[in-house]
């Protein structure tokens, strides 16, 4: 045990399996360095962390790091009920990948002014805009879902809450992607079609500057 408290450290997880306390953060932070790993061994560093209730310091991990694993999801309506949809199916898939969810929703006068910076000060790695055209100088992984041209009839009927929760999912999916690929940010649109003659639909995925005119 780390402290009074109980909290049990990365170090007492490591001399439970026998290891390197580097050896076992790499594993259990998904590391480059952990390809060269055997699963046998990462299995066994799973097991015994989830055995003895392990808990990373996030703080910690991120001035290791240098990573923050934050996402915003940024919006300029939280109450349309569509887009309380597709930001529950975003904080479906970041949970499951390990990151965490900042919601913001700011108008497009004052606020929209300043975002590059608030999200720079506040260590996002990428965004998720759901109906909000982000500034150009956003440098960062941008997933956008437009739903302003759809007539979303309230209460949403069950099959149309699921699929615009698998809409969330794909845009964050889509800028983790990109954060965990390191390449160069870019900006994507999950473009909504509607081939039926109501909800019999799909989500593509394209350029946000070609995929809209006027974009």
């Amino acid at each position: 045990m780390s402290d009074k408290r109980g909290t049990v450290s990365l170090r007492a997880v490591a001399e439970r399996v026998g290891l390197a306390a580097c050896s076992v953060s790499a594993i259990l932070n998904n590391t480059p360095a952990s390809r060269a790993i055997p699963q046998r061994t990462k299995d066994r560093v799973f097991c015994a962390a989830a055995e003895m209730n392990y808990r990373p310091n996030l703080w910690a991990r991120s001035l290791r790091t240098r990573r923050t694993r934050l996402i915003a999801a940024i919006t300029s309506d939280i109450g349309f009920a569509p887009v309380a949809r597709v930001l529950a199916g975003v904080q479906s898939l970041l949970h499951r990948r390990g990151y965490l969810l900042a919601l913001g929703s700011l108008d497009c006068t004052s606020g929209w002014k300043n975002i590059s910076l608030q999200l720079q000060q506040r260590g996002m790695e990428g965004v998720v805009a759901i109906d909000a055209t982000l500034p150009a100088d956003v440098a960062l992984p941008v997933a956008s879902v437009d739903l302003d041209y759809m007539n979303l009839l309230e209460p949403l009927a069950e099959d149309t809450r699921t699929w615009l929760s698998e809409l969330g999912e794909s845009a964050a999916e889509t800028v983790v992607r990109q954060i965990e690929s390191g390449t160069t940010p870019r900006r994507m649109k999950i473009v909504p079609k509607l081939p039926g003659p109501y909800f019999g639909l799909t989500a593509t995925l394209g350029n946000d500057a070609g995929s809209r005119d006027g974009a």
